[in-house]
């Protein structure tokens, strides 16, 4: 492994489709994977489509999904200035251990289309680089073709937000298209853990996580992956 850094990939999309509500990246989605690279010596760099604070969530600042994750990362000065001082897709640092796309609804919108999301996944391809994404952050890697084909999503196992889940927080006709049907189109072979359970599943070097409950192991499998657990 020739560098520390550990791209997080999270989206700068704020609205809830025609809803007018806010949405954005998913608090624990993002807390949780911070502090898994960190704490194992790694350097997280939070990477946005738009540089700057991103928006979060309002429902994952809520008192039922404030995790330890959560409250330590709101609490904790560095990591909110990194949060306020996101880096923008073009300049982030070419050299880095391996990828991860945070979740949270705002990523149905923007994380498909992302051109340097999509070019940076090739080369963690190209490089033998482990990739993770955890619930709607799984979105990201249909945007990454090769000859007209999906190397991160076509033939290989994979787990998301379901449609169930999707229907029961009543987003159904909300969000652009349903991930796992999506998914499913692609090529993939998607694994559903049960609804709203911690469900995980590594394919070669690509992790994915299904639901909020889990980003700490998704983060964790990915970091075993790069032999730092």
């Amino acid at each position: 492994m020739t560098s520390n850094n550990i791209l997080l990939f999270v989206t700068s999309h704020d609205a809830l489709g025609g809803t007018g509500n806010k949405t954005g990246f998913w608090y624990e989605e993002l807390a949780a994977p911070y502090y898994v690279f960190k704490d194992a010596g790694l350097t997280p760099v939070i990477v946005t489509p738009k540089g700057g604070r991103p928006p979060i969530d309002p429902g994952s600042e809520g008192a039922d999904f404030c995790t330890e994750s959560v409250e330590r990362f709101a609490a904790d000065a560095q990591a909110q200035a990194a949060l306020d001082k996101t880096v923008a897709a073009d300049a982030a640092p070419a050299d880095f251990a391996a990828v991860f796309l945070v979740g949270g609804h705002g990523t149905m919108w923007d994380f498909p289309e992302w051109s340097e999301l999509a070019d940076v996944l090739g080369r963690a391809v190209k490089g033998d680089k482990p990739v993770g994404a955890v619930c709607h952050g799984v979105a990201g890697l249909l945007g990454c073709r090769a000859e007209g084909r999906l190397p991160l999503v076509d033939m290989k196992t994979l787990t998301g937000f379901t449609n169930q889940e999707e229907a029961a927080v009543g987003l159904t006709e909300v969000v652009p298209f349903l991930l796992q049907s999506k998914l499913e189109e692609a090529g993939a072979s998607f694994s559903d853990g049960g609804a709203f359970s911690e469900h995980v599943v590594v394919d070669g070097l690509l992790v994915t996580g299904q639901n909020p409950m889990s980003s700490h192991k998704a983060a964790k499998s990915l970091l075993a992956l790069l032999g730092k657990e």
